[in-house]
């Protein structure tokens, strides 16, 4: 009985593969820029070979955002322009020297197309990548083509520091919580519409929606291709949002492990004093569990990570139940938890201030854990500032 009710429900087709069902009709007879890195599939066959094999198509031009048009560079790593050996058409890297598409690029182009998973993080690159080639596109009078993708982590939940745009950054854009709840698609006529960026106003928009796809979907249980070295499976998006900012405290994110971001420790740590506060709060959908361990060099994920080769002492995260767990929430109780665990230096030296006000958008979160408030208050302090962007988004939904 259970295999034939998952067989009634319809697949969810992503904008490319309702675009591959007409065979990409918007674009012939274009020269198309096309903006994307491995996640672009259309089942088992990448968008840069559907496109490049169409005769009425002209694949003029290729952009890949942070990690590389193939998703294995290190984070931060610089990548330099090349061709691509397979189709021959030249990458203009968009984490190298610029972080934006050249107008020298583009001004043969009839279309940009923007292709990329995200994960539903505003410090997750890919979305600012998303606006800075809506800026080039517009500057260049050329439409741009978002071909949509689910959110993985659904379209419900929405948490965290609205960003101040006084701490706006490349990992952080737009005045969105860090969880936002939005499409791809969704984000890009949001950022289009509020005036987020400067010259957008003229800025052709079009959107390839997703079919069969609703809020409450998110990626649990389905096919998954990491985005990004360090996200190799759905359970590390799910947590992202929150132990993302563990790369802004003095203590390991888990980089050099093989479950990143659910991982996390450092050497002042008491691992089981950590666990029994860290489950004796219930955190919904998870549990804790204790370990200890040492980062070393993966290559393909994480060449040289924090406290390489140094045991280190904390917990693993596990979920219980996906569909209860709030990663931002969880992630204000982590740092909670290993901040006062740390004594003398490791107190001093806790926060990267510069880096922990981009990841959260404000110097609130420092500023509230320094005075000694609760994660119960942190969590309520950013309620107001959430109910006015979930009244802005409305207006944006392309989905029930």
């Amino acid at each position: 009985m259970i295999p034939l009710l998952l067989a009634l429900i319809p697949q969810t087709l992503t904008g490319a593969q309702v675009m591959h069902q007409t065979n990409f009709q918007p674009l012939e007879n274009k020269r198309v820029g096309l903006v994307t890195n491995h996640t672009a599939k259309v089942g088992d066959t990448h968008l840069i070979d559907i496109l490049h094999a169409n005769p009425k198509i002209k694949l003029t031009a290729l952009f890949g955002p942070e990690h590389g048009l193939r998703g294995l560079a290190d984070a931060g790593a610089k990548i330099n322009d090349e061709n691509d050996p397979k189709t021959g058409v030249p990458i203009f890297s968009l984490y190298g020297q610029t972080q934006k598409p050249q107008q020298e690029h583009i001004k043969n182009l009839d279309i940009l197309v923007y292709d990329i998973q995200d994960i539903g993080a505003r410090f997750y690159t890919y979305i600012s990548t998303l606006g800075l080639c809506m800026q080039a596109a517009a500057e260049a009078k050329i439409p741009i083509l978002v071909l949509d993708r689910p959110n993985p982590l659904g379209g419900t939940q929405v948490a965290g520091y609205v960003l101040e745009p006084a701490h706006a950054s490349f990992v952080g854009q737009y005045p969105i919580p860090i969880q936002y709840g939005l499409t791809i698609g969704e984000l890009a006529t949001m950022i289009k519409g509020e005036a987020w960026l400067p010259g957008l106003e003229s800025l052709d928009l079009q959107v390839a929606k997703l079919e069969n796809w609703n809020r409450n979907q998110t990626a649990a249980g389905q096919l998954w291709i990491k985005p990004s070295p360090n996200i190799p499976d759905f359970e590390t998006a799910l947590v992202y949002p929150g132990t993302c900012l563990f790369e802004a405290i003095h203590a390991s994110e888990g980089r050099g492990t093989t479950e990143p971001f659910l991982t996390l420790g450092a050497p002042y740590i008491n691992a089981e004093r950590l666990t029994q506060t860290l489950n004796s709060k219930n955190l919904p959908g998870i549990k804790f569990i204790s370990v200890s361990f040492t980062p070393r060099s993966i290559p393909g994920m994480s060449a040289n990570p924090r406290f390489k080769d140094k045991l280190l002492h904390g917990i693993e995260i596990k979920a219980t139940d996906p569909t209860k767990v709030q990663p931002v929430e969880l992630g204000i109780h982590l740092v909670h938890a290993f901040y006062h665990q740390s004594k003398g230096l490791d107190r001093l030296r806790f926060f990267n201030s510069n880096w922990i006000t981009k990841l959260a958008g404000t110097k609130r979160l420092q500023n509230d854990l320094e005075f000694g408030k609760s994660p119960e208050e942190i969590i309520a302090s950013w309620g107001f500032e959430l109910q006015e962007f979930k009244s802005r988004r409305e207006n944006y939904l392309l989905y029930p």
